[in-house]
């Protein structure tokens, strides 16, 4: 199976991020999954003349394009010409070498936020017209349009984050070399289920804290941050917390909210990334699948029952009383 990489309208961070991968590392998981790598604009040797010669021999079916990955969003601006962004040395529009090569290839998988529903580059007034590859925000369109299929029968593979977790990426293309992904793997944003039917409040390390509505007030705090901070982790659509970053991190257990960065329109939250915005006292994001009466309820006797040691480490900086000794009792 071969693989073309194209960036479009972004930082470049997912594939910062992919270079992260190990056990193994990036290249050994290609070459182990048999995927060859056409060509990438980071890190690949080829430039110029010989990158264009390359697109030309795919879209006159002289090659063959299995995956076609786009990073970044897509920017159709000004006035839908997308001349904002044009491809050096071809004198046309990214948008217009995107969409046609989309047409010939087998799968296309959208790597990033940005490049699945327009992302960081589409917040804002949006000037550039930036969108996703089969998404604008949360509705179907985008460049190439809600009925867009690939020669493979899928549509465009949604592999959202910002960035994306390396092992997403890879485990996708491994997946799609196998021809082990199907449209019933995908969830209704078209993401693969593999790390889209988690959320980020699994595995998180804070969750006796939540458990007992212990909540942090300030950034250092140990407690959890979703009543106070604006954590979306409880409706986060991601595995972080058990498939850990670099081995070992998360944002949430590195003291930092989650912002919920594999969802359409999570650059526009309509308020500050740290805070949780109430009504009544009640947070207005409840947690995935929990009615508003239940949270209530739920949340009066949890902190009716909070241990004092709960209490006291959730709003401090380190363990301050260390949970109790039990010596185990004979029989």
């Amino acid at each position: 199976m071969n693989l073309l990489w194209l960036q479009s309208g972004g930082c470049g961070g997912c594939t910062m991020s992919m270079l992260c991968a190990e056990a193994p590392d990036l290249l050994a998981t290609l070459d182990g999954a048999g995927i060859e790598l056409l060509w990438h604009p980071t890190l690949s040797e080829e430039t110029g003349g010989e990158v264009v010669d390359l697109l030309r021999a795919i879209l006159d079916g002289r090659r063959t394009l299995d995956v076609l990955c786009v990073e970044g969003s897509i920017l159709l601006g000004p006035n839908g010409t997308g001349r904002f962004h044009m491809m050096a040395g071809t004198g046309r529009p990214m948008m217009d070498w995107v969409r046609d090569l989309a047409a010939h290839a087998r799968h296309v998988v959208a790597v990033g936020t940005c490049a699945a529903f327009g992302g960081v580059t589409a917040a804002g007034a949006n000037p550039a017209d930036a969108c996703g590859l089969q998404y604008d925000g949360r509705e179907k369109g985008g460049l190439l349009g809600p009925d867009f299929l690939a020669r493979g029968g899928l549509p465009v593979i949604n592999v959202a984050g910002c960035p994306t977790h390396p092992n997403w990426v890879t485990e996708a293309l491994m997946l799609l070399a196998d021809e082990g992904l199907t449209g019933a793997d995908l969830d209704p944003y078209q993401r693969p289920r593999f790390y889209a039917d988690h959320l980020v409040h699994h595995g998180c390390p804070r969750n006796e804290y939540y458990e007992y509505k212990a909540s942090a007030h300030q950034p250092s705090d140990l407690g959890c941050m979703m009543e106070h901070m604006g954590c979306l982790g409880t409706q986060a659509h991601a595995d972080c917390n058990t498939r850990l970053w670099n081995g070992e991190g998360s944002c949430t257990r590195g003291g930092y909210a989650c912002i919920n960065c594999t969802a359409p329109e999570f650059e526009e939250p309509g308020h500050a990334y740290l805070e949780t915005p109430k009504f009544a006292g009640i947070p207005i994001g409840l947690p995935t699948d929990m009615p508003k009466a239940w949270f209530v309820a739920l949340s009066s006797l949890a902190k009716a029952a909070t241990p004092d040691r709960v209490r006291r480490n959730a709003a401090a900086d380190r363990i301050l009383v260390p949970p109790t000794v039990h010596e185990k009792r004979k029989r």
